[in-house]
This record gives structure tokens, C-alpha cells and sequence, in this order.
């Protein structure tokens, strides 16, 4: 019997939306969350290669095309955790590809069950 691997990351409607009209603006894309304070707590949204993945960076996965890497720090925080891609209207004070359009990206989430933890999607490191 096959198990299923449970995926870290996911992504509304809203924000897949989001990512399509971006991708047609700007080409392939990138997130990073880095952590620390004010907007640096949201997940960032750049062109592919705009921003420069470190070896503690650690990727989570794939959403609409696009890796999603988070500090290390961060990701001893949400390990544990599902996140869930959405948007919401008002500007951040970030770099963000999404903030001229009035909007920004933000995180839901919610704690893995105990099966989940065991088939969740392998993440790896930056340069790895």
C-alpha cells in the first residue's frame, strides 16, 4: 500500500489568482519568508533568482509553479504546521511583487495531525 505524502504548503484561489497575474507581468517567481519583524513575518514574493536563496534557507515546497523557501529560524517555528497561502486587502511595507496591487500575501495555518507528520513532503536546504 502506498501512502500519500502530505504536502506543507497549499494555496487559495485568491492567491493562485494572484500568482498568475503576476507570472504574466514579471515571469517565473519565487517566495521566501523570512521572519523577524513587521512585514518580514509574510511570505515575499519576487522574481525567480531576485533573491538570493542562503544554505540555511529550506525550501517547503511548490505552489502555482513557484518554490517557497523559508529562514531556518522561521521553519523551527512552523514545522509542525500547514500553511496556507492567501491574500488580503492593504499594502505591506515590503518588497513584495503583489503590493502595488493594493494587496498582500499572507499566512493561515494550522498544526499537522500525528499521521500527517509522518508522510509530510521532505524539505531540503538551500544549495542542496
Amino acid at each position: 500500500m502506498t501512502t500519500q505524502t502530505i504536502s506543507r504548503i497549499d494555496i487559495t484561489p485568491a492567491a493562485a489568482d494572484v500568482i498568475a497575474k503576476l507570472k504574466a507581468k514579471h515571469g517565473d517567481l519565487m517566495f521566501h519568508q523570512s521572519g523577524g519583524c513587521c512585514d518580514g513575518s509574510s511570505p515575499m514574493c519576487f522574481e525567480k533568482g531576485d533573491f538570493i536563496v542562503g544554505q540555511s534557507d529550506v525550501w517547503l515546497g511548490d505552489i502555482e509553479g513557484c518554490d517557497f523557501w523559508m529562514a531556518e529560524s522561521q521553519f523551527d517555528y512552523w514545522q509542525h504546521t500547514h500553511l496556507t497561502i492567501d491574500v488580503t486587502p492593504g499594502r505591506g511595507a515590503s518588497f513584495s511583487l503583489e503590493i502595488p496591487m493594493g494587496i498582500r500575501f499572507l499566512i493561515r495555518s494550522r498544526l499537522f495531525d500525528d499521521d500527517e507528520l509522518a508522510h509530510l513532503t521532505p524539505v531540503h536546504f538551500g544549495g542542496s
